[in-house]
């Protein structure tokens, strides 16, 4: 085989060894969805790459954000407040969690408006999501141990129509 030839097939196979590298990085999740942060400092960046600057960083491992994208290893994320841009998958975390919204919230010890009140959370705090039984309905989640309901108009982090068991 010449030598011109064996350098093509060279190049295509490095080509396809790279693009199905790049395709099995992408978690075939579907989108969006919610995740939190893993680590303790997390740089959000412009772009899905080292290459690009960091437009901002987080420091409140747990936060939930929403994956919108994937590219290889990166992610497109938006926070609660709507912020938007790429992380490192590494970064992430599949736990689920929310963060109270709109004031102060009363959690209570069932998933109704006359359940008796178990705690006050403060707008911002972030509590880990256990589950939403119904599609629309109450969800349970935990904040320093306590655990109560809250409905979903109350925190950020779930679906309206999500069912998370």
């Amino acid at each position: 085989m010449p030598i011109g030839r064996l350098r093509r097939a060279a190049l295509i196979t490095v080509l396809i060894v790279a693009s199905v590298s790049a395709v099995a990085a992408e978690s075939r999740l579907p989108l969006p969805r919610f995740v939190s942060l893993r680590a303790e400092e997390v740089n959000m960046r412009t772009g899905p790459g080292t290459r690009y600057p960091v437009e901002w960083v987080y420091r409140r491992p747990g936060l939930p954000v929403e994956i919108i994208a994937e590219f290889d290893t990166w992610r497109r994320i938006r926070d609660w407040q709507g912020i938007v841009g790429w992380v490192h998958s590494s970064m992430l975390s599949g736990e689920r969690s929310v963060v109270i919204t709109g004031g102060v919230r009363v959690l209570r010890g069932k998933g109704a408006l006359d359940g008796p009140p178990v705690a006050r959370a403060e707008d911002t705090v972030i509590g880990k999501l256990l589950a939403c039984p119904e599609p629309g309905g109450w969800c349970r989640i935990e904040i320093e141990g306590i655990k109560g309901w809250l409905r979903r108009d109350e925190f950020w982090g779930v679906y309206d129509e999500e069912v998370v068991r």
